[in-house]
């Protein structure tokens, strides 16, 4: 099995390069670019599809012969506001070239060629709330079932306030049993306020086969191959992660675990 949490590589260019290889699954692949003004980053997209999300900075995006302008206007994370991202199609192109400096993410999943490349954001995206008390968090729906704008990819972000929990209660989206539940892979990349900040994620099954518990700092890069993967956010730390899954059936469905399945029914009779 893959190692689950990954740090970033060099302080820029591209600092984590996740491939459905060297993740040792099948569907999702992750790459992180950290760019100075003027520094250039492009790749073909085969088979595969992806999403560009602009988490912070700058740049102008070209994708499928095609020149999308200069996109971003988040130049912190932590502004929370919706992301400039562009989708590219399978069998085409994509190069960005910093205007600022800019975190870019490339969120990658098999292509079927069902989507032509197209800008996807900010427009269509909306900071939703979800969850209540110290389990209240704040959800971009980037590319969810709900928007039809990829074929494979399911991509969001979550904004976890200091001392919430999200991920949570424990849930598990690991077998391919639709309607009851879909298999999908998932990455998780976490950003900290302020920066030398941490936070906690642990990756477990019910069986008890998988269970690590991670300290994630700035940067990092948790995968989830299988089984539940809350998350915390300790005082005074307000943890943002970006979340990438694909799987066989671009639907979201999950079942939480058993022993905590209780939290969930008290909170919808509330």
């Amino acid at each position: 099995m893959a190692k689950l949490k990954i740090s970033p590589g060099a302080g820029h260019g591209r600092v984590h390069w996740i491939t459905p290889e060297s993740a040792g699954w099948s569907y999702v692949g992750f790459d992180l670019y950290r760019l100075r003004a003027g520094d250039r980053a492009a790749d073909s997209t085969g088979d595969r599809e992806a999403i560009l999300v602009l988490v912070e900075g700058r740049a102008r995006i070209e994708a499928d012969d095609r020149d999308f302008g200069d996109l971003g206007d988040r130049m912190q994370v932590f502004e929370k506001t919706p992301p400039h991202c562009v989708y590219v199609p399978n069998g085409s192109a994509w190069a960005a070239t910093a205007t600022t400096e800019c975190t870019l993410a490339v969120c990658t999943a098999p292509g079927h060629g069902g989507h032509p490349a197209q800008i996807i954001g900010p427009a269509g995206i909306a900071l939703e709330e979800r969850g209540k008390g110290t389990n209240a968090r704040y959800i971009h729906n980037i590319a969810m079932e709900g928007r039809d704008v990829a074929d494979s990819l399911l991509v969001t972000e979550v904004y976890t306030p200091a001392g919430h929990w999200s991920s949570y209660p424990p849930h598990r989206h690991d077998e391919d049993a639709y309607p009851d539940m879909t298999y999908l892979e998932e990455t998780y990349y976490h950003r900290l306020n302020p920066p030398q900040g941490f936070g906690i994620q642990r990756v477990f099954t019910e069986d008890g086969s998988l269970d690590e518990t991670m300290a994630v700092a700035d940067h990092d890069v948790v995968l989830v191959p299988r089984g539940h993967h809350p998350c915390a956010a300790p005082y005074g730390y307000e943890m943002y992660y970006l979340n990438v899954m694909a799987g066989p059936l671009r639907k979201w469905r999950f079942r939480t675990h058993p022993d905590h399945d209780w939290i969930v029914q008290r909170d919808a009779q509330d």
